[in-house]
């Protein structure tokens, strides 16, 4: 690119010139912070970007984003583990019931799953506090 098709703002940043002759911010994500982002922090982004686009534009620009994101899907797994463990204790499913009736434990843990899962999303992921 030639020096026309670049700028500097004060605050430091750089700013290309896209094709519909608009500048558009030269954004990367810091090192060390390239995270693979799961289920959790992909429905949180786009929460964030649609419903609290503030914050969402403050993570993107100060390349905090992905970082954050990051942080968000593992308490949200940890969450997940903490309720089924709960849900796993009061519904009785063990590992004893897994080696007497396997079909039964999967039907039940897969149950437990989606309701934590469930939980995890409507508490968390959407929730307009976090």
């Amino acid at each position: 690119m030639s020096e026309l098709e670049k700028i500097i703002i004060e605050n430091g940043m750089t700013y290309s010139l896209g094709a519909d002759e608009l500048y558009y911010p030269d954004l990367e994500i810091p090192e060390g912070t390239h995270y693979n982002i799961g289920k959790f922090g992909r429905m949180k982004g786009e929460f964030l970007k649609i419903y609290q686009h503030r914050q969402y534009m403050k993570l993107l620009l100060s390349g905090e984003l992905n970082q954050y994101l990051h942080e968000f899907e593992e308490e949200c797994n940890e969450m997940m583990d903490q309720i089924m463990e709960q849900m796993k204790r009061k519904e009785g499913v063990t590992e004893e019931l897994k080696a007497k009736d396997q079909m039964k434990w999967i039907g039940m843990m897969n149950n437990i799953r989606a309701r934590a899962e469930e939980m995890v999303v409507r508490e968390v992921v959407y929730c307009l506090n976090n």
